[in-house]
């Protein structure tokens, strides 16, 4: 469940935009100004600020920048205000929502911001066995640690553990810890006193206070710091937190579930993870198999996402013709099941006539097979020796140059999925936000975070 802070008067149309949120599913909390908008977020945070242009969307952009508050802030106004919609922008915000709000658009945003709230789509034996499993788990309140690959739906399933759990009713927080850097994350997990920081000019409630009554969900938590590590072991251990700057712990009330792509026994066999934290987390171990392992559930997944995006553009739904079912059922798909959705908005995109045909499914490339070796016999012919990689092409380029494009180019085909990325580029998670973020300084354009709306590009 998505929670929305909407700063602005309800009683015009930017009410009409509170009223489909709530109707889709969405937990709304407003404030009258800039000023108590920052109050709300100190103390109960949220997942997306909807902002009407007639406040200072500068300042607020600003002050949630100097506090670490990683909330995006969408300004609100009459698409005939051009010259505010611009000011907006400027000032930081992730994109213009035109009033009064179209049904479909709100809609794209919860989703991109909550993920998709329904149980999960399965068919295939072996993945209807694992939800079974996490529904008989989910009504414990031990720590759940979810692994699989990238993009298989981790974060899905934690949300279907919350939603059967006897936490239902309160929030599910999720937080990517391989998204932030280690200052911000720890803010973000732990909170803030007034004074803990230059621009901490406030308290602020982390995201263990935030999940108060209900369900953490701590994603990617591989890629922590292990001094982070040890907090997030205490917090497990005593149920309390410390705020950056607090003279007192706080009690908390939350359950934890975690998840990564990693193989974390692994990863404490090399001194990279704490061994007591991961027996403090995989209490109950669920790994989820990638989408090649689990072929049943292709199709069902392909004509799920068809029929959202479909209603997401506004366009009629159409089924999958049975060239494009082949299409889809041959493929490796290396990205799991966020390339078999990606691939499938395309497709609702691209379809012409009453069905998504063959043509319609446009794959990523992938990397070509190795030439097979040449057999050389003496009676033989010379053999024509491979060419050489194009380096000769990158003479008289800065070496800068060809990194940045290195990284976009692996960036993309990651389907903007940072962890993959570094993965692929041998370099740390942490280097690649540090050149993303030079990158859009520089003004050059860096593939969007998995899952964030196209409005408005995402730090990566």
């Amino acid at each position: 469940m998505a929670r929305i802070l909407i700063i602005g008067s309800l009683e015009a149309e930017l009410g009409a935009a509170a009223r489909i949120a709530v109707a889709r599913g969405a937990r709304l909390a407003a404030a009258e100004g800039v000023a108590a908008g920052i109050e709300r977020l100190r103390a109960q945070g949220a997942d997306l600020v909807l902002c009407d242009v007639v406040h200072d969307v500068g300042w607020l952009v600003a002050q949630l920048a100097e506090e670490r508050i990683a909330c995006p802030v969408v300004a609100c106004g009459r698409p005939d205000d051009a010259e505010a919609a611009v000011r907006a922008i400027r000032a930081g915000a992730k994109d213009f929502l035109p009033l009064p709000p179209e049904a479909d658009l709100i809609a794209a945003m919860l989703q991109a911001v909550a993920a998709d709230p329904d149980r999960p789509v399965v068919q295939d034996a072996a993945m209807a066995g694992l939800i079974a499993r996490a529904e008989q788990v989910a009504r414990a309140d031990a720590s759940v640690l979810i692994t699989g690959e990238s993009g298989t739906g981790k974060e899905v399933l934690a949300r279907h553990i919350h939603a059967a759990s006897r936490r239902a009713r309160g929030p599910f927080v999720a937080l990517n810890c391989a998204a932030l850097p280690e200052a911000l994350l720890e803010s973000e997990l732990f909170g803030h006193e007034k004074g803990a920081f230059s621009g901490a000019v406030a308290a602020r409630k982390g995201k263990f206070e935030q999940a108060e009554g209900g369900t953490l969900l701590l994603d990617e938590i591989g890629e922590m710091d292990p001094r982070l590590q040890a907090k997030i072991l205490r917090a497990i251990q005593e149920r309390e937190i410390d705020r950056l700057g607090g003279s007192a712990p706080v009690k908390v009330d939350v359950r934890i579930l975690a998840a990564t792509h990693r193989d974390l026994a692994t990863e404490v066999a090399k001194g990279r993870f704490r061994e007591d934290l991961y027996f403090r987390l995989a209490v109950v171990r669920l790994r989820i198999p990638a989408l090649r392992e689990r072929q049943g559930d292709i199709l069902p997944l392909a004509r799920h996402f068809a029929r959202r995006y479909a209603r997401a553009n506004g366009l009629p739904e159409r089924g999958l013709s049975p060239e494009a079912e082949r299409v889809l059922l041959t493929h490796a798909w290396p990205g799991n099941v966020r390339e078999l959705e990606n691939t499938l908005h395309r497709a609702v995109l691209l379809a012409e006539g009453h069905a998504i045909g063959a043509e319609a499914i446009d794959l990523l490339e992938t990397a070509p097979p190795s030439p097979e070796p040449v057999a050389v016999t003496a009676v033989a012919a010379p053999v024509a020796v491979a060419a050489p990689p194009p380096v000769a092409a990158l003479v008289g380029r800065r070496v800068e140059e060809v990194e940045r494009d290195l990284i976009i180019e692996t960036l993309s085909h990651c389907l903007g999925n940072r962890t993959r990325a570094a993965e692929m580029l041998g370099i740390s998670i942490r280097t690649l936000r540090n050149k993303l973020h030079e990158y859009r300084a520089a003004g050059v354009s860096v593939p969007p975070v998995p899952g964030q709306p196209p409005y408005g590009a995402v730090a990566g």
